[in-house]
């Protein structure tokens, strides 16, 4: 007989692989480095991966002439977990692929975070690396509000889709970290492009579970998301 000892069983080692390598072409300038609340839009999301509990370590994949100013923003803004900057790619697949391989071989899971989402919180960080730790591939999303249609070959082929089973994913999406290497190095090896990670596990045959995401948790692509950032910042500091 195996008696019950009281103690939790020790939690996985998590690497948090932040994607900050993109050419913000969409919103004009450097959109990591816009302030938000007098804060860069980087160091937002660091210091959120930062308090997360579950978080052993941060593997940023930044542009190669990025990652000096980078360096200099986590130290400028106190970020305590060890930090690891690394050259990304040509794509936002081989970005994460390139931080992946550079994390500890201790971590058993991977968190991919978008550099651009700001407003990620470490409790939904935390949330969603406990559903990974269960079902090895977990990410956050919320309903879609607007009606969605489908266009296969034009508009005069468009149907609606239903929006009660549609749900917009986010991130973190964290999986057990073998599973996301070999789904991304199997994306490479293809030249398959990935918008996000589940993608690239979804295609090697494993299902996504869906943890409760976060209406404010937006990712900044364009000038219009900056204002409805600058919007979200204000409510929160009106609110405490």
């Amino acid at each position: 007989m195996k008696l019950f000892s009281g103690r939790r069983p020790a939690r996985p080692y998590c690497a948090a692989l932040i994607a900050a390598a993109g050419s913000s072409r969409r919103m004009g300038e450097d959109k990591l480095l816009l302030p938000l609340g007098g804060i860069p839009v980087l160091a937002h999301t660091l210091r959120a991966v930062d308090a997360a509990s579950g978080v052993d370590e941060i593997v940023v994949a930044a542009r190669e002439e990025d990652i000096p100013r980078f360096a200099e923003l986590c130290k400028l803004w106190g970020i305590a977990k060890p930090v690891k900057l690394v050259a990304g790619g040509a794509t936002r697949t081989e970005s994460v692929y390139r931080a992946a391989l550079e994390a500890s071989p201790d971590a058993a899971l991977l968190a991919v975070q978008d550099g651009a989402r700001p407003f990620v919180t470490p409790e939904l960080i935390d949330a969603v690396i406990e559903a990974a730790r269960v079902h090895s591939a977990a990410a956050p999303a919320v309903p879609v509000k607007d009606t969605i249609r489908l266009a296969e070959n034009g508009a005069a082929s468009a149907k609606t889709l239903d929006r009660s089973a549609l749900r917009a994913v986010q991130t973190p999406q964290v999986f057990d970290a073998q599973l996301l290497r070999a789904a991304l190095k199997s994306a490479f090896d293809a030249g398959v492009e990935l918008t996000d990670d589940c993608s690239a596990v979804e295609r090697i045959g494993k299902e996504i579970y869906l943890t409760d995401g976060s209406e404010e948790n937006i990712k900044l692509t364009t000038p219009l998301d900056m204002t409805l950032a600058e919007a979200i910042w204000e409510r929160r500091e009106r609110s405490g």
